[in-house]
């Protein structure tokens, strides 16, 4: 089961889900707005790809945090309590795949994972 995690009006995932679409590739979509993500999925990414990866701090959630919270915020537990709070911190989109994930959205990462088999 191919499942793609993030927000429906990111242009990012947009562009994925286009790309998913175009290809034909059945895929479940998660959306963390509605659904948040649970703290199982975010310890396996954060295992498989080190938080600093999954961690957007570029965008207005990030600046908009204390700097408490930000300072709080220095190896995987703290990563991941952070960003099961505010969903949009976690970068977009993540796609899963038997085992493999993808954050961000590159044509020729998705061809290599999802299209490897055809």
């Amino acid at each position: 089961m191919t499942r793609l995690y993030g927000i429906p009006h990111c242009d990012t995932v947009k562009k994925a889900r286009k790309w998913l679409d175009s290809q034909g590739i059945a895929y479940q979509f998660h959306d963390y707005k509605k659904a948040g993500v649970d703290a199982e999925a975010l310890v396996r990414w954060v295992s498989a790809l080190g938080w600093e990866a999954l961690l957007n701090k570029r965008g207005t959630t990030w600046r908009g945090l204390s700097d408490t919270v930000k300072d709080s915020v220095v190896d995987d537990a703290t990563a991941v309590a952070v960003m099961q709070a505010h969903s949009s911190l976690i970068r977009r989109p993540v796609l899963e795949k038997d085992g493999q994930l993808l954050v961000g959205f590159s044509e020729a990462e998705y061809s290599g994972v999802l299209l490897a088999d055809a």
